[in-house]
């Protein structure tokens, strides 16, 4: 199953590889097109899952009740009988290997009340994460004709379940598991088969094939595959390891902020991933001839969005979308104007300082990165406001951008006592830069050695709901 006949000879193929630290596609092959997800569902059963948890709405030592309705779910399964309990660790270790049907139930059922009320929960969860063409009617991933994903969407499901919980992914590499004295392997079997993969879920249903989304974090490298439509899942995981093999020495180990800027239980979410490639002709009409100022206008209800873009030349490959109009224009705090927009151009939104809006930032270290282009660069203001760090350090971490100096210093501070001993270290200065209308004042922490120092710092700051992004300095 090589990646050429792989498109030509199988019409239920579709795959897709993207560069996590970038937005990046590495490799697209009617990854927007409708695919049925099968088991790859339980992905986002465990995304609502582990946001239950880390909220504390539930736990992992909870007694879950068996319906008989849970209990009769067809295999792959546990066997499970109506009433009886599954705990919710014993649930997660379950779907994770062996891809339990009914104890994905069990969960919907605990955690929603019933299982298409969770399915609900599901879609509109999919929709704030910016998959914007995947629909759930189950927690499973047992046969319906109006259950569709793409495999674009479940890479982009990928990502948000390594950058939301990290504390929980490693459930993600389990190999085998031991469920009251039975042995549960893991389904993928892609695991320990190539350098750095760390999950994530298989999947199979007759009517889509076997399916496969496979993450990849090593030497710096954060790459997620998915793969629709195998014609067995020997082949379907020999096809993964060669798109791995191929794309990932093409993945870059530069982080050039994250795609996911919030941890899940605020009101911010991750941006959808850029656009590449022919747009299915099922796409929304109002996103087809849109300029990107009207794209960004659009998503924030409100024309200060228009107005940052029509500064920004426009690429020449493609809109400016998803993480790179982050990057571009961060505009101002307020509510997103229409559903449509919102579906459609998720973006991350700064948070309010003491009632005060933020007003556009450039996130970047003076320049705007669009597909590998240099946009345009940022002239430097040293004025006497700017606070200069002691020491310049390798590695900063930014966490907004304001009108003033002063303003920026006091949300440094905040964010300073808010996370603690992490950033206990760490440098509060301003940077001033020229947007073309006026002066803009970074909030930056310095003092940070290398990478993985400024991401932990960043790391910090995500759980106490700060947005922040990790430059080189």
């Amino acid at each position: 199953m090589s990646v050429a006949p792989a498109s030509a000879a199988n019409p239920n193929y579709s795959g897709f590889v993207i560069d996590a630290n970038t937005g990046k596609v590495l490799y697209n092959d009617r990854g927007d097109e409708y695919r049925y997800p099968a088991s790859l569902t339980k992905m986002m059963t465990l995304y609502l899952t582990f946001e239950a948890l880390k909220s504390g709405k539930i736990h992992l030592d909870d007694k879950m009740p068996v319906s008989s309705y849970a209990a009769s779910r067809p295999p792959s399964k546990l066997g499970l009988r109506p009433g009886t309990y599954l705990t919710v660790d014993e649930a997660i270790n379950s779907l994770v290997t062996k891809s339990a049907n009914d104890a994905a139930v069990v969960l919907a059922e605990y955690e929603a009340g019933s299982e298409s009320t969770f399915a609900k929960r599901m879609t509109e969860k999919a929709r704030r994460l910016g998959m914007s063409r995947t629909i759930f009617r189950n927690a499973n991933g047992l046969p319906n004709d109006e259950q569709h994903t793409t495999a674009r969407d479940m890479t982009t499901l990928g990502i948000a379940l390594y950058e939301h919980f990290p504390e929980y992914y490693g459930y993600f590499s389990t190999r085998s598991y031991n469920f009251r004295g039975r042995r549960l392997g893991n389904h993928n079997r892609v695991l320990g088969r190539y350098k750095g993969v760390d999950g994530i879920k298989t999947g199979y249903i007759n009517a889509s094939g076997f399916n496969l989304v496979t993450s990849v974090h090593e030497g710096g490298k954060s790459v997620v595959a998915a793969v629709f439509g195998g014609t067995s899942g020997r082949s379907r995981d020999d096809h993964m390891v060669e798109l791995l093999k191929r794309y990932v020495p093409k993945a870059s180990t530069r982080d050039s902020g994250p795609l996911i800027a919030a941890r899940p239980d605020s009101n911010v979410e991750i941006a959808a991933l850029p656009k590449h490639g022919p747009v299915p002709d099922s796409r929304p009409s109002v996103d087809e001839g849109m300029s990107i100022s009207d794209r960004i206008a659009m998503a924030y209800g409100t024309d200060t969005g228009r107005d940052i873009a029509e500064r920004m030349p426009t690429p020449t490959s493609r809109p400016l979308v998803g993480v790179d109009a982050i990057r571009a224009a961060l505009v101002e705090d307020r509510p997103v104007g229409n559903a449509a927009a919102e579906a459609i151009l998720p973006l991350v939104r700064p948070a309010a300082v003491n009632g005060a809006t933020l007003s556009p930032a450039a996130l970047d270290q003076g320049t705007t990165d669009i597909d590998r282009g240099t946009v345009g660069s940022i002239k430097r203001n040293t004025a006497s406001e700017v606070v200069q760090p002691t020491d310049r350090s390798p590695w900063v971490v930014q966490i907004a951008a304001t009108d003033s100096a002063s303003q920026a210093m006091e949300m440094l501070k905040k964010a300073q006592t808010t996370v603690g001993s992490r950033l206990a270290e760490a440098q509060p200065f301003t940077e001033s830069v020229k947007t073309g209308s006026g002066t803009l004042y970074r909030a930056r922490f310095s003092g940070f050695d290398d990478k993985d120092q400024a991401w932990q710092a960043c790391a910090a700051l995500k759980r106490h709901a700060f947005n922040c992004y990790a430059v080189a300095n």
